[in-house]
């Protein structure tokens, strides 16, 4: 919860409270000045608006009304025009581009020529191909706009169409048959008594620094249901929700921050929406007016993608656009177990025994804070008083007893910390706009190449010994008022620093792995484009009951948002793990991409009883059964740019029963998970259409209806969709292990599994196979 009243250190920007301040100054959007059907641009006139108080039947309100501006000189125009371009650039990938930044502000249609229309699709090109956020510069598709007599522009392809009506304003898509999908508002459309409600598409003016900032007002329909904007904890359907999106720690799972916010989104009416910035923004989905999508977005220039189809087509497209998550290595889809944290070398190795004398399959242990000299403090070296031989160590687990290792660190650096001089000798870390160092500590700044090369650096000494993956933990603080070596202050650089970061790591991992079986990240923090970069995980969850269901609730907002692989801390972070819940949520945890033991001690099953030893060792032993199952699936994922952990409404898009369920998901394509989130052993259960068989039992029932389900020796509810053929292996104690001459395929239908046959499901460096994609 934010402290009001208050600027504090990485406060969220709340921009849509500036349209309801008095003193700034509104610029509606009114009508096109002039249309150009071959370059798709039109000059878009804006009317010049302020809130005057208003005293009614002992109310006070704030309406809007027309205000000639008192400027001096006369030079800033009370009606100016800006250009609006739309593009096509895939048949279901509609571009809008336009700008309230004075540089391109036209008085009258003939100010706009063809020297202005080349320089500004020159600035977009070049800003595009600086984008990190975008996976390749999409070009737009060979077409000509239809224009009519009035003005109005439309363009249309196989998959939907989109028009600009002139006088008023209104941007309208539809679908391939013509439906509309949403349109944008004009103040005109409003039916409220007040004629601020709801707010229309414009831009302000802030009194206190001049600064712009656009405002895209879009219908709301009944019924429609909204989803993603990232890793976010609130009602998986954002509906209702209003979202600011910044990156932030939390400090846990029950509240509105986000480690990992996305500014894209997708509607049930059909359509999905991405705001192309690094900026602020934020998105209001009938919370301030029912009827009303509102964003606000912090900067001047605004592109905008929309995109048309089925959530499945809308997914592809988008991660088309902003990149593929590339399938992770085999063996991290195995079991890390970890805590907060291992401190020496003796306790990783009694550790890595245990696992084995349990019978406890296993591939990663993960060292957190505590393999540096002094806990927390991140100078990448192992504490030579605790770790005696740290190679020796990482190749005997890696040879004897088929562990990698994972190592914690993070890119703060404190005063006290010995790379600090360096980072401030080299001017490697941010400094604000007086050379003063911005914040308390060395931070390093990802935008400048320098210190990407001494960040790699250090990695590549601890990859060469043998260290398997990087967890690249926080980033999600960067100062605003830092001066970035990208040439932009944090308010443009803040949210991209995630993004910065997962790449920096991810890119040294993949380049310096040393045992040609890959690598990969395990990062907190995240920006649209981070899903090339896997893999991330949920935070620092409170050990209850509702932290379970919010962590589910992020897995399933983030897989809406783009991204295929994603995990969390088994049985919560912040404190010792209640057995019971350490178990249920162990159970979601099988069935998640990547699964990890993690947060305050004790994490290892052994610390519990021997009951849930014996349950622990069960759920592992199901999960590695599995792994063939999870790889080709994760295959299929990446490629379609779809989740592994997935809503159900991914699948059933058409089915209302769907549209808020939050509490059980599909993981791949035929397993549907129902965790238990409370200490109950029965819940209620929804089963989509078709035929679903119970994994323990066999039981077959019929879907499309809900129904009371009774966990049996799983702690937790699992179904299999009748007539799958699910890819099965005998567990191994790793993945190095596995005798793949017992893998095959197992049949679920007409009362109990059956063997299919051998499998032909992706091995371990198979890539690339079709497996009914």
């Amino acid at each position: 919860m934010d402290i009001q009243n208050y600027a504090y250190l990485n406060q969220p920007p709340r921009l849509l409270e500036s349209f309801f301040t008095l003193g700034n100054i509104h610029f509606q959007a009114e009508q096109l000045l002039r249309t150009d059907p071959v370059t798709q641009t039109a000059l878009l006139a804006y009317g010049r608006y302020e809130r005057k108080g208003r005293f009614s039947f002992n109310n006070y309100s704030a309406p809007f009304e027309a205000a000639e501006s008192w400027s001096f000189p006369p030079s800033y125009p009370d009606r100016p025009a800006f250009p609006l371009q739309l593009a096509f650039t895939a048949p279901n990938v509609l571009r809008l581009r336009t700008t309230c930044d004075n540089l391109w502000a036209c008085r009258r249609a003939a100010d706009w020529t063809p020297a202005r229309q080349t320089a500004w699709e020159s600035h977009w090109e070049q800003r595009d191909n600086h984008s990190l956020m975008l996976a390749g510069q999409p070009q737009p598709l060979p077409q000509t706009a239809s224009q009519t007599a009035d003005g109005s522009l439309s363009l249309k392809t196989a998959a939907g169409s989109v028009e600009i009506q002139a006088d008023p304003f209104h941007l309208i898509l539809r679908d391939q048959n013509g439906r509309v999908l949403t349109h944008t508002l004009h103040r005109r459309d409003s039916m409220n008594l007040q004629n601020c409600s709801p707010l229309p598409c414009s831009y302000l003016q802030q009194a206190s620094d001049l600064s712009r900032y656009p405002l895209l007002a879009l219908q709301l329909y009944p019924g429609e249901a909204i989803y993603g904007c990232g890793e976010s904890f609130t009602r998986l359907n954002k509906r209702g929700q209003r979202l600011d999106l910044w990156t932030r720690d939390p400090h846990g799972v029950e509240t509105e921050g986000q480690y990992k916010p996305v500014p894209f989104y997708l509607s049930s009416r059909g359509y999905g929406v991405f705001y192309h910035t690094s900026a602020p923004l934020t998105l209001d989905f009938g919370h301030s007016y029912a009827e009303a999508q509102q964003a606000v977005i912090g900067e001047a220039m605004l592109e905008v993608f929309f995109f048309f189809g089925t959530p499945k087509e809308i997914l592809r497209a988008y991660t088309d656009l902003t990149g593929h998550s590339p399938v992770p290595p085999f063996w991290s889809f195995g079991l890390w177990m970890s805590r907060i944290s291992y401190k020496s070398e003796a306790e990783v190795r009694a550790v890595s025994a245990r696992l084995r004398q349990e019978q406890i399959p296993c591939d990663v242990i993960h060292l957190d804070t505590g393999w540096f000299e002094r806990d927390w403090c991140c100078d990448y070296r192992f504490s030579p008083s605790r770790f005696a031989d740290p190679a020796g160590m990482l190749q005997q687990l890696r040879q004897q007893d088929h562990h990698r290792v994972s190592l914690w660190q993070l890119p703060y650096f404190t005063p006290d910390n010995p790379l600090y001089p360096e980072l401030l000798h080299q001017k490697l870390a941010l400094r604000d706009a007086n050379g003063h160092l911005a914040g308390a500590d060395a931070i390093l700044d990802f935008s400048d190449p320098a210190a990407v090369r001494w960040y790699e650096a250090r990695l590549a000494e601890l990859l060469r010994q043998g260290v398997a993956a990087i967890k690249a933990d926080f980033g999600e603080a960067a100062p605003l008022d830092a001066v970035y070596h990208a040439g932009h202050s944090g308010w443009l650089e803040h949210n991209l620093y995630p993004l910065r970061y997962n790449k920096a790591a991810y890119e040294a991992c993949q380049h310096l792995a040393n045992d040609g079986q890959g690598s990969l990240i395990w990062a907190r923090s995240a920006w649209a484009g981070s899903q090339r970069y896997p893999v991330h995980w949920g935070g620092d969850a409170e050990n209850t009951d509702m932290g379970l269901l919010c962590t589910l609730r992020a897995g399933l907002s983030l897989g809406l948002s783009g991204f295929t692989f994603w995990s969390h801390d088994l049985g919560g972070f912040v404190k010792p793990s209640p057995e019971d819940l350490y178990l249920r949520w162990t159970f979601m945890g099988v069935f998640s991409s990547h699964l990890r033991c993690h947060g305050a001690p004790p994490k290892e099953p052994w610390a519990y009883s021997p009951a849930f030893l014996q349950a622990f060792r069960r759920l592992m032993q199901l999960r590695y059964r599995l792994l063939p199952y999870i790889y080709e699936q994760s295959q299929i994922a990446a490629t379609a740019g779809l989740p592994l952990l997935r809503a159900l409404w991914l699948e059933y898009p058409e089915d209302m029963a769907v549209r808020d369920l939050e509490d059980e998901y599909l993981f791949g394509q035929d397993l549907l998970v129902a965790p238990l989130l409370t200490a109950e052993r029965c819940r209620q259960v929804y089963l989509p259409r078709g035929q679903w068989v119970n994994w323990e039992s066999g039981e077959e029932l019929n879907g499309g209806c809900w129904s009371e389900q009774q966990a049996r020796d799983l702690p937790g509810l699992l179904w299999v969709r009748s007539g799958a053929e699910i890819p099965l292996v005998q567990p191994a104690l790793s993945t190095d292990e596995i005798d793949w001459s017992t893998l095959t395929r197992c049949r679920f239908g007409e009362a109990t599994p059956t063997p299919a046959g051998e499998a032909d499901g992706a091995r371990p460096g198979e890539t690339g196979r079709d497996n009914g994609q």
